[in-house]
């Protein structure tokens, strides 16, 4: 993955072989946990939801290289730099083995590689063409924040596509509680998502 700071992404991942990754709440509590460890000191989350088999985080990049050790006064030689890119392989690899762990099982639990869409990055895409209820239109104002509201509502989206829940709202393991008022998680960062969210 090919992070840049002040960039927006959308990143995924699903389970190998489309396997579960969740099998009890204590394992998404567990998850959302690593992800305040490993994704926070990197990046504001906009919006977020843990699926069965599955997981997206949208968030914005605020610095790639995170300090490890910063309290060491001991020596210089203590401290090491971390990047995003490490940070995310050690939250789905500890994640793994605790799963492997607890279900007595071997091998990987996600696919071999996390998808990371630059929401931002306009080269190549054409985030002002939005399918409607009446086909596919047009929208050339505020171009900027059409492909990040579409990604935040398809992640949102996610439990009820799936027929998990009626209402995206009513899906513990996602952001959409937050926006709705029905709780107030410390995950997301509701500012930084009223730059790029409508």
């Amino acid at each position: 993955m090919n992070f840049q700071e002040n960039h927006l992404y959308h990143i995924y991942n699903q389970g190998n072989n489309r396997q579960p990754i969740f099998f009890s709440r204590s394992n998404y509590l567990f998850f959302l946990n690593k992800i305040r460890t490993f994704v926070l000191p990197h990046a504001d989350i906009l919006a977020w939801c843990l699926m069965p088999n599955h997981f997206h985080l949208m968030v914005y990049v605020k610095k790639l290289f995170n300090i490890e050790n910063e309290n060491s006064f001991l020596s210089k030689t203590n401290i090491k730099k971390r990047s995003f890119n490490q940070s995310l392989g050690i939250m789905l690899r500890s994640y793994t083995r605790a799963i492997n762990k607890q279900e007595n099982r071997t091998g990987s639990l996600f696919r071999k590689e996390t998808k990371a869409i630059c929401l931002t990055c306009f080269k190549g895409l054409t985030p002002n063409f939005i399918k409607t209820e009446y086909g596919t239109t047009i929208n050339i104002e505020n171009t900027e924040k059409q492909y990040p509201q579409i990604c935040f509502n398809y992640i949102h989206e996610n439990p009820v596509k799936a027929g998990l829940v009626a209402e995206i709202r009513d899906w513990e393991f996602s952001s959409a509680s937050d926006f709705y008022g029905n709780r107030n998680g410390k995950l997301i960062n509701k500012e930084r998502t009223k730059e790029f969210i409508y």
